[in-house]
């Protein structure tokens, strides 16, 4: 792996998504100790279930990878990895969908967010963003997503144009990363750049 590697991961929950990305961030670290690593966590505590699934990640991440620096950009992603992206920084984004859903469909007790971004809302700033950091990433990037439409068509209308976007996004972003990897049962398969 060098300065400009991209690799985007890509598959269902619990496939081995973030073990992938952890495990590239291990091997950039590994007996280099002049390299950094940096995962830009985008998840909100916004229930119970939430925080603690946010709090098993954590710790599971402070074992495998102890040197991996957490910061958590819930937003402003594509400013998080222009200011983090450094030849010598490996940053790892995860996940793509929930800042996604963070864009699109923010909580209830958000009035004005909803209002402003919420289903339906304009999101291609943010998007646009996204994809410039991608483009000009000074340092390598491992970006990780769920493919959410291989599933049942959903039923409601705005659940459907998530999907859709996200669809979308999955694309974009594929487009601008060197290697797109597609986990299943925790095993790689390369659709890009193997």
């Amino acid at each position: 792996m060098n300065s400009s590697y991209k690799e985007f991961v890509i598959g269902g929950q619990r496939s081995g998504k973030s073990r992938r990305a952890e495990s590239l961030a291990r091997l950039w670290l590994d007996g280099e100790p002049s390299r950094h690593a940096v995962l830009v966590a985008t998840a909100q505590p916004w229930d119970e279930e939430m925080r603690e699934r946010i709090a098993r990640h954590q710790s599971d991440r402070a074992g495998r990878v102890p040197a991996l620096r957490t910061v958590e950009v819930p937003l402003a992603l594509g400013e998080a990895l222009t200011r983090w992206s450094q030849p010598d920084t490996l940053v790892v984004v995860d996940c793509l969908t929930l800042w996604l859903t963070n864009l699109r469909m923010p909580p209830l007790s958000s009035a004005n967010d909803t209002a402003q971004k919420g289903a339906g809302g304009s999101d291609t700033a943010a998007i646009d963003s996204l994809l410039e950091a991608i483009a000009g990433a000074a340092g390598p990037l491992v970006i990780v997503g769920n493919e959410i439409g291989l599933g049942v068509i959903p039923m409601g209308a705005p659940v459907r144009a998530f999907v859709d976007a996200l669809g979308r996004l999955n694309q974009a972003v594929a487009s601008h990363c060197d290697r797109v990897c597609l986990m299943v049962a925790g095993q790689p398969l390369f659709v890009k750049g193997a």
